[in-house]
């Protein structure tokens, strides 16, 4: 969809002539249907810019101009084409518009700058980095891009901002993007002009906006083979036993739903280490190189980091990070959209979507509404803040609501915590989430230790690392978060002053791979739906015994945790249902953090009592298992005597 589509002649007689802002508005409010003049003048100051770019007599008159192009199958929009030919080759010049008027480069992040924006200093991705982006979500995804070999040349154009001598913006740091799409500032409008002139110097005589807008949406083929080179060997992502059986099923009926139009919606629970997200990366390649539209998506942005990452290894494929979405992306998505959606970690999806909670009217709705078929990867048990909503009932609700098929099936097999289901049933049991029959038994052999020491624990945790760099410290949220410090890794968030101990949260989304990262802690929101070999938990104080019985405490999170928003003011008004609200998302986050680990768990207590309860309940699992090894023994020597 193009908001406005012109010549550059009529664009800038618009601008002129002070038509343009009327005529968006016109266009904005009869294709998308709600937006205000004042949104649309805050574009003004920008698109008055490009019009004085555009004033230069060489570039042709018939060259075509499109604003606010919405890439199809996403709700980013590309600012400013320009569409024509240099002689041999159709071209479009993708211009993303930037007010900013400071940039502050961070070092530690790739393609990511610090700018002030909405009253404040945000982290956002660097204007090259996204105007490629933009350029390489098209060419992967639009079939006349693809056949008819129109060239895109993506740019950045902060005309608010004057470069200085070494400029943050142009950082050696951010050499790959820039050279990808260069950034031209104030001043250089005439370098502006010339990048343009380069591959416009002839009109737009094959319609090529058309074709742009009007391109059937099909993965390309480099696409295709590039991600089926990335699984290949990749042993991250090599499926198993009951985890194959699965992923067939659910590609032969996935293929079956776009092919018969028929919608459907696939939910698949299981609970941690039984492989969800492997069969979610499978699918996702599989289907792709069958030509299909399919996106993997979670809440949290450290899975889908981690598992871009993971895909990629050694490419530097960046536009592979395009597959994968947040679960407040489709707002805006229409009905069957896309062919396929893979929800991971669909425990954790929202109502309402956007940083402020106000765009959208429920995630588990709209995924089942922008999808042909839809499958919901689902552990309920794995709930950790109050605004998750996701749960079989949900989606059994919706899909009933758009007449989609629903089929159900249950991953059991553990292929984490050394294949113990019976340590996820005791860890259940000693948390007092749920019964089970594992009072006392872990079932296999799993590495779980009782630290006094939490200093000893870092040691274990780095020591294991050096082995494969996959073991991890976690802890609960007890502990502030403060922005100001974030990116410091010598600032110590986790201090426990009596051990003379100090570790400070990750820096990165990616913590969970980074060689550097064994001395930072995770928490829930960055370690959720990853695995590492080992981890070490630090059980704060919202979890506890007293008088004899395990209790949780919300006034023990910290105020920079977000999970429990609002508890304190309904605590204030019902503290009955407050708790009742609290006390599940407490114990199911620290049942995630301590199932995190693939051979073995350790854990530090700052509450000596739950300390001393843990150890208890590690010693009847001791005693039991002698106990068992005995009867075993005796059992053997009666049938040889």
């Amino acid at each position: 969809m193009i908001i406005y589509e012109s010549t550059k002649e009529q664009f800038v007689g618009d601008v002129v002539n002070e038509l343009l802002v009327d005529r968006l508005y016109s266009s904005y409010q009869q294709k998308i249907g709600r937006t205000s003049k004042a949104e649309i003048r805050s574009w003004e100051n920008s698109l008055q810019k490009m019009s004085n770019v555009m004033q230069d007599d060489e570039i042709p008159k018939d060259a075509a101009v499109a604003i606010e192009f919405n890439i199809p199958n996403t709700s980013k929009r590309v600012d400013f084409l320009i569409a024509g030919n240099d002689g041999a080759q159709d071209h479009v010049v993708i211009v993303e518009l930037k007010q900013w008027d400071e940039v502050e480069k961070i070092q530690t992040r790739d393609g990511v700058v610090r700018t002030y924006i909405g009253k404040g200093m945000r982290e956002l991705v660097h204007p090259s980095y996204q105007a490629w982006s933009y350029a390489a979500l098209i060419e992967d995804f639009n079939e006349n891009v693809q056949q008819q070999e129109i060239q895109l040349k993506p740019c950045a154009y902060l005309h608010n901002y004057r470069k200085t001598e070494n400029d943050p913006l142009t950082d050696v740091h951010y050499a790959p993007h820039l050279e990808k799409a260069p950034v031209f500032a104030k001043g250089e409008i005439q370098k502006l002009r010339e990048f343009i002139k380069k591959y416009i110097r002839l009109g737009d005589q094959d319609r090529i906006i058309y074709q742009i807008e009007n391109g059937r949406i099909r993965p390309s083929k480099s696409l295709q083979d590039t991600l089926n080179n990335m699984l290949k060997g990749n042993e991250e992502f090599i499926m198993i036993d009951e985890q194959k059986v699965f992923y067939e099923e659910a590609f032969h009926l996935a293929l079956n739903s776009v092919r018969t139009n028929t919608k459907q919606v696939m939910i698949v629970e299981g609970g941690p280490g039984t492989g969800k997200s492997v069969l979610a990366i499978n699918l996702l390649v599989k289907l792709i190189d069958q030509e299909l539209v399919a996106m993997y998506v979670t809440k949290n942005a450290a899975p889908r980091n981690i598992y871009s990452t993971k895909l990629k290894k050694d490419f530097k494929k960046s536009h592979i990070d395009n597959l994968f979405k947040g679960s407040g992306s489709f707002t805006e998505a229409e009905l069957n959209e896309f062919d396929i959606l893979i929800v991971d970690e669909a425990h954790r999806l929202n109502e309402k979507s956007g940083m402020f909670k106000n765009k959208g009217e429920n995630q588990v709705k709209e995924l089942i509404k922008g999808s042909h078929f839809t499958i919901f990867f689902i552990d309920e048990h794995q709930k950790v803040t109050l605004s998750d909503i996701g749960s079989t009932e949900t989606i059994e609700k919706y899909a009933a609501e758009f007449g989609a098929e629903v089929i159900t099936r249950k991953l059991v097999s553990q292929f984490r915590c050394d294949g113990s289901d019976g340590y996820i049933s005791w860890l259940d049991d000693v948390l007092e989430i749920r019964d089970t029959a594992n009072t006392n038994d872990m079932g296999m052999d799993y590495d779980f230790r009782i630290f006094d020491e939490p200093n000893a624990m870092l040691d274990e945790i780095e020591k294991l690392n050096k082995h494969n760099n996959k073991s991890r410290m976690m802890a609960g949220y007890c502990w502030e978060w403060p922005k100001p410090n974030r990116l410091d890794v010598d600032h110590f968030d986790i201090t426990l002053p009596e051990h003379d101990f100090g570790i400070s949260w990750n820096i990165e989304n990616t913590w969970a791979i980074e060689n550097t990262s064994v001395r930072e802690a995770g928490c829930i929101h960055t370690a959720q739906g990853l695995e590492f070999d080992y981890v070490g938990v630090i059980i704060g104080d919202d979890l506890r015994m007293e008088n004899g019985l395990l209790v949780t405490d919300f006034t023990r999170r910290a105020k920079t945790d977000q999970s429990l928003k609002g508890i304190k003011k309904l605590a204030k008004e019902d503290p009955e249902k407050a708790h009742a609200l609290a006390d599940p998302i407490i114990r199911n986050t620290y049942r995630t953090l301590m199932t995190r680990g693939q051979k073995g768990c350790f854990v530090y207590c700052t509450n000596p009592e739950l300390q001393g309860y843990l150890k208890e309940r590690l010693e009847m699992v001791t005693m039991y298992q002698r106990k068992r090894e005995k009867d075993l023994y005796l059992v053997d020597e009666k049938r040889e005597y």
